[in-house]
């Protein structure tokens, strides 16, 4: 068996507390508690080995808005690590693909929105040429691509920290599966980074 499938790999990126969860119970939109995680070595680190191979972004319409608000305020601005300023450029530059049911256009350069099935839209990019396509913390949309198993790399961080409840990524009656490490990494301040491919 193969770990990864032929042509162009999805491959998903989330952020998890010790304990299993996304986001806070009850203020699921505030990622406060990432932040000073976010910033460490292995954090950063992780990232830029997802991104650089990516040449296409896949959001969901609340992640593209936070994503796209926030990181271009990075660029040139006063300390900012080069990995951060990176990724930023990249988002910047990169084709975007945003699933949205209510946004009827995108107010960001190089991006479609687009109001279809994820898997269907999965499909249509796999189809075309193209380097990996990277889903950057859009629960919805990782948690669609897992139930149609339609994930070929599925990259974790998970931050020392317990939220005490709040959604999970991972819900009851995912399809079964194997997967395989391809790297861990941990780090000072008790962030680890871990990546899987799919066994198919």
């Amino acid at each position: 068996m193969s770990e990864q499938t032929a042509g162009r790999r999805v491959v998903t990126n989330m952020a998890l507390s010790l304990d299993g969860h996304y986001a806070r119970p009850d203020t699921p939109v505030d990622m406060g508690w990432v932040m000073p995680y976010a910033i460490t070595d292995v954090a950063r680190d992780h990232l830029t080995s997802l991104w650089e191979p990516a040449t296409t972004a896949l959001l969901g319409r609340v992640n593209a808005e936070g994503f796209l608000a926030f990181w271009p305020t990075v660029i040139g601005g006063e300390g900012a690590d080069r990995r951060d300023e990176a990724f930023a450029k990249w988002l910047l530059d990169v084709d975007k693909v945003v699933l949205s049911t209510t946004l009827g256009q995108a107010p960001w350069e190089r991006t479609a929105v687009v109001d279809r099935p994820t898997a269907e839209v999965i499909a249509d990019l796999k189809a075309a040429e193209g380097g990996d396509i990277l889903v950057l913390s859009s629960a919805s949309v990782i948690k669609a691509l897992l139930a149609a198993d339609q994930v070929d790399r599925l990259a974790l961080t998970v931050f020392p920290v317990f939220l005490g409840g709040g959604p999970r990524l991972f819900d009851d009656g995912l399809p079964e599966g194997r997967w395989r490490l391809v790297s861990q990494t941990a780090g000072d301040h008790g962030t680890l980074s871990l990546v899987y491919d799919r066994v198919r």
